[in-house]
């Protein structure tokens, strides 16, 4: 794999990614970065190098610097792919931490920054990097980028689905950051695809109702930060410009736009600004979905008409594919973020003994399926935490299947989490189903259509029966004393690869 040669300076892990530029600098670093340097075409062919590579172990990242066509157009925009994708440890750079943490670690170190909140720093235009070339008015043309086409029955292109969409509340004036699908539409116009619920549409319909033009802002070059925190539901009253700093331990760089009163991220690559008029739609779809099915049929979606087009000089454009696990790129992300994020909604709802929550990367990229880890310390408990991780604010879109177990099986490994649906449930007893429940209009197993975007969810309760605890059939368990001796004589009896990690050993030995 190859070293990247941007002008960025790599940080060291205790010094924040301002970019990213300096994000590649340090995957370069654990040489999880690829860099194609003969041209490619944008039509499926970088879409299907991203969804191949994506399965290889260890899963780079990809730069495609030339595509075919756009050779020689004064731009040189270069394409990244598979940006933070299954791979634990850019998802750990990514984050601020050591790429040798695990995943249960990296969920308890995420869970305690999202506690933390920084508001954003807003510079000066001349400060702003993004602001190197901007282009207004009729000099605004999305033909002259090479955006992408990524699956076949794909409606159209799509810019910036490794993005974030800017928008302010029209009550509040709350800067709200999130990630949505955007398809162009024509030169200077963009669709914005927006599922029921979500913060952007909830602004959106409001000014629409009050007869009023709402603005927004997208970037579609970002430091894949911008696209773990705003794909994540966070309070409607608090900024995820916040929660971004929070975990940087460092204020994000903002600048105001230069057509909109919104403030867009200053080191980002490549942005639009522009404004949605009422009632201003337009054809939009299908997309190749994080599903790994296309999204619904074509219908109508937002209209953006840009209004300013700022990119660094040879910017780097950010591509999120949508794809079957391990080849969707939230898949990795979403299996840490979201998780971090159901466990600090249980501690803020003060609920005991929870050892560790997992929303598994291969269950429709993150959103499927949530297990939790706990100590049972009171009859109900399990109950109670299965009817909450399928209700609480970074649990309830979507996800279908929750499970609990016990505070002895690691959630992250689904081996782990099998054996004990196998072995300490009963289901006729044990699973209970929510009905007409949040859930969206990209689920496939909901026809028609019409029934979307309700759905429902089923709780698993893969625990010991809380009755018989003192009772129940003792599990086999190494004894610590022999695990360390096998680890300590591991080289020296010329067994293969690393020892495994094991958490939980005889008591009694």
């Amino acid at each position: 794999m190859s070293e990247d040669t941007s002008t960025a300076t790599a940080k060291t892990q205790n010094e924040p990614i301002q970019d990213l530029r300096q994000w590649l600098d340090a995957v370069a670093e654990i040489d999880e970065l690829v860099k194609v340097s003969e041209p490619v075409s944008r039509d499926q062919e970088m879409s299907a190098i991203g969804y191949l590579l994506a399965k290889q172990q260890p899963s780079p990242t990809v730069m495609f610097e030339k595509t075919i066509g756009f050779e020689d157009d004064g731009i040189g925009a270069r394409l990244l792919w598979n940006l933070a994708g299954p791979s634990l440890k850019r998802i750990a750079i990514t984050l601020g931490e050591s790429p040798d943490m695990n995943a249960t670690d990296l969920i308890r170190k995420v869970k305690g920054k999202l506690m933390q909140r920084i508001p954003p720093r807003e510079v000066s235009a001349p400060e702003a990097p993004v602001f190197e070339n901007t282009l207004l008015g009729d000099d605004i043309d999305l033909d002259k980028f090479p955006i992408p086409m990524h699956w076949p029955l794909d409606g159209g292109r799509y810019p910036g689905t490794a993005d974030c969409v800017i928008t302010r509340d029209p009550d509040s004036g709350y800067l709200n950051v999130g990630t949505y699908r955007m398809m162009q539409q024509g030169k200077r116009e963009a669709g914005l695809y927006l599922s029921p619920g979500k913060d952007a549409r909830l602004h959106i319909e409001r000014a629409w109702e009050r007869g009023e033009s709402i603005e927004v802002a997208a970037a579609w070059g970002v430091d894949p930060i911008f696209m773990l925190v705003g794909s994540q539901g966070f309070p409607k009253n608090i900024s995820e410009y916040e929660f971004i700093g929070g975990i940087r331990d460092q204020a994000v760089s903002v600048v105001k736009g230069k057509t909109t009163d919104l403030l867009i991220p200053a080191n980002a690559e490549l942005v639009i600004e522009g404004v949605l008029k009422p009632g201003s739609m337009k054809s939009e779809g299908p997309f190749g979905e994080f599903t790994g099915y296309y999204g619904r049929p074509e219908g109508d979606a937002p209209l953006v008409e840009i209004t300013a087009l700022h990119h660094r000089n040879q910017p780097i454009m950010t591509n999120a594919l949508m794809a079957d696990y391990p080849s969707c790129e939230q898949s990795g992300f979403f299996a840490i973020i979201r998780s971090a994020r159901v466990w600090n909604d249980f501690d803020k709802l003060g609920i005991p003994g929870i050892e560790g929550v997992y929303c598994h990367p291969a269950a429709a990229g993150g959103w499927g399926m949530t297990v939790v880890s706990l100590e049972q310390r009171y009859a109900g408990h399990a109950a109670q935490v299965l009817a909450l991780a399928a209700q609480v604010p970074g649990g309830a879109y979507y996800t279908k299947w929750i499970i609990a177990v016990d505070e002895d099986v690691d959630p992250c490994d689904m081996d782990q989490v099998l054996w004990a649906m196998a072995s300490r449930s009963n289901p006729i007893d044990d699973i209970d189903i929510l009905r007409n429940t949040w859930s969206t209009q990209l689920d496939p197993s909901q026809y028609p259509p019409e029934n979307r975007p309700y759905g429902s969810k089923a709780l698993i309760n893969a625990c010991k029966d809380h009755k018989n605890l003192k009772n129940f059939s003792k599990r086999t368990m190494l004894s610590k004393e022999i695990y360390d001796k096998v680890s300590a004589d591991w080289e020296r009896l010329g067994l293969p690869g690393d020892v495994p990690d094991v958490r939980n050993f005889e008591k009694d030995a």
